[in-house]
């Protein structure tokens, strides 16, 4: 974009107010950084625990595990939070760290270019342009849902909408539904809608493993408890934190020992599904973890229900208000309603992002999401992402890679000042390289790949580029700093200063 002299320039600028974004804007202030701005394309903080407010929205991760370390939650109501919980979490967040003057609400994302004369990020947003040294994405895979291209669609005369889009003024009480997909968001909207729908009829196209959600509520007794004594609630954290990596070894070295995780699966199946034939159409043919361990008691006891249908088949086509599956079922429905995931291995924001040489991130991924230490990438200088490529988790909260990447993101900005002038840094290709080669090594005997199905963790050329195939406390110690010899330092024309280190080889951090 053409560039003004009255444009603001801010040391760093963040997109996405979901826990990335306002994991950045925290440990920004705290490293001393108040020259920032916080892109944020819709009206409130949140995130995807803004968008999805579908009945029956929870989170899968114990409520005191997903949760900042260094904003401990003694008030939880439930050991598995709701929606409505996390994202009061999430605003009391931005107000008890004074984040909301750096917040740019209805500001959404065009585009930002790389400058390379001047060496700072070009942005297009919808309420006017800035520049910036840095820009840090924090959008997240799971913001922009996945509809897919059904022949006769447009056609339909019901209502039509994605599980993170929900039409909270369509009353389902009555209607006949169609739920398209089984995943998480599916097997927690399938019971809480089943008692008010008339008919609801599931299309699965491949069933979950699906294990016990054990929630309760939490009693007065234990959030007194752990408002009067604070490292109460770092004990329970650190046991539900230690529980988790000690599992991670059946997925990333052993998947043959989850089959005792399976056995627990089928006796929840078991416990409400007497039908032999709708429990043959519920069991999964592949290794358990393959795709994401869902949870849930509700499930499957609202499946066996008369007015459900499982239809163990994808959605194919729409004719009119009837709906057709792939195996020729056909049902007629007044609502559908898809549960199809979201854009994780093809990042939208992607496309608005234009590197050093003019091609988009986009292109630069053409095959593929690659990335330094799942935060930087190749001819994109000053850039990186929360949640990048390879730092999801199959098992875990996904709030302690964030603060392992908040990490990252404070060393890069102080390797930037200890550099000093205008300057900054641009991964190099052996690094990405590399470390990309180490983690893929790494993915080929883990669950994910040897499991025997297709999952969303897996791009269009059948590559893992979405979960890390180790530990939390492997990751934390791979991001703990930045390593020069990783990167290739720029300076504007006529500045001097200290010069690059040695390349080094990297990645050791993340060697089995």
């Amino acid at each position: 974009m053409a560039e003004r002299d009255d444009v603001p320039h801010v040391r760093v600028a963040v997109v996405g107010s979901g826990f990335g974004g306002l994991g950045a804007a925290v440990r920004l202030r705290r490293e001393g950084v108040t020259d920032f701005v916080v892109l944020e394309r819709a009206g409130g903080v949140g995130g995807t625990w803004r968008d999805n407010t579908y009945p029956g929205c929870a989170c899968d991760v114990p409520s005191h595990l997903y949760s900042f370390s260094f904003a401990p939650n003694p008030d939880w109501p439930r050991t598995f939070s709701g929606q409505e919980h996390i994202r009061a979490y999430l605003e009391h967040v931005a107000d008890v760290f004074r984040l909301r003057s750096h917040i740019r609400f209805d500001s959404e994302v065009k585009l930002m270019t790389w400058d390379t004369e001047k060496l700072h990020w070009a942005i297009e947003t919808s309420s006017g342009a800035l520049t910036a040294d840095v820009v840090v994405s924090a959008t997240g895979p799971l913001s922009d849902p996945k509809v897919p291209e059904i022949p006769g669609l447009e056609g339909f005369p019901g209502k039509v909408f994605h599980s993170a889009r929900w039409d909270h003024d369509y009353d389902l009480r009555g209607k006949r539904v169609a739920m398209v997909g089984t995943g998480a968001s599916a097997i927690q909207i399938v019971p809480s809608i089943q008692r008010e729908v008339t008919k609801l009829v599931l299309f699965q196209r491949t069933p979950p493993w699906v294990m016990p959600r054990v929630d309760r509520a939490i009693s007065g007794l234990e959030r007194r408890l752990h408002r009067a004594l604070p490292f109460t609630t770092q004990v329970r954290r650190g046991l539900l934190w230690g529980i988790r990596e000690l599992q991670v070894q059946a997925f990333t070295k052993h998947p043959n020992e989850l089959g005792f995780l399976e056995q627990l699966a089928r006796r929840n199946m078991a416990r409400a599904i007497q039908d032999p034939a709708l429990r043959a159409k519920l069991t999964p043919d592949y290794r358990i973890g393959c795709k994401r361990i869902l949870l849930s008691s509700e499930y499957y006891p609202a499946l066996a229900q008369p007015n459900v249908d499982v239809v163990a088949s994808g959605l194919a086509e729409v004719r009119g208000s009837t709906v057709v599956a792939d195996d020729g079922t056909e049902a007629e429905v007044d609502a559908i309603v898809f549960g199809t995931g979201f854009h994780v291995t093809d990042l939208p924001i992607a496309e608005r992002v234009v590197g050093a040489e003019g091609r988009t991130l986009e292109q630069a991924w053409s095959g593929g999401m690659r990335s330094l230490r799942g935060a930087t990438a190749a001819g994109f200088p000053n850039w990186m992402t929360i949640i990048g490529p390879n730092t999801g988790l199959g098992n875990s909260s996904m709030i302690l890679m964030i603060e392992s990447q908040l990490n990252y993101m404070a060393d890069f900005l102080r390797q930037l000042d200890v550099l000093g002038g205008r300057v900054a840094l641009d991964a190099r290709p052996a690094a990405v390289d590399a470390w990309n080669h180490t983690v893929q090594e790494r993915m080929k005997r883990t669950v994910w790949n040897t499991g025997g199905c297709t999952s969303w963790y897996l791009d269009a050329t059948g590559r893992n580029t979405t979960i890390w195939p180790g530990t939390t406390a492997e990751f934390r110690g791979a991001t703990r700093r930045v390593d020069l010899g990783e990167y290739e330092v720029l300076r504007a024309p006529g500045v001097r200063g200290a010069e690059p280190a040695e390349e080094r080889t990297p990645v050791a951090e993340a060697r089995a």
